[in-house]
């Protein structure tokens, strides 16, 4: 039986290799959590590393309020 759409994504996400661009523990470093080929392209460039910097300043306001998630914009889903 084939695979649903939702199940193909989620085979997909945990295939991945999450990590921080640091490679050091979230919590640690206050990082968001993304794809390692994402944050190689993100810092690949200036844009890039300034968008990677947006993102964990805004994942470290969002942990100093106490909030579990923060929406920083990087995993901004793809519509077809």
């Amino acid at each position: 039986m084939p695979l649903k759409k939702s199940q193909k994504s989620l085979k997909k996400w945990t295939g991945q290799n999450w990590r921080t661009a640091s490679g050091k523990k979230s919590s640690e470093t206050g990082e968001v959590y993304a794809p390692a080929s994402k944050i190689k392209r993100l810092k690949s460039t200036k844009a890039g590393r300034a968008k990677l910097a947006a993102a964990n300043q805004k994942k470290r306001a969002a942990t100093k309020k106490g909030k579990q998630y923060a929406k920083h914009g990087l995993h901004k889903r793809k519509r077809s």
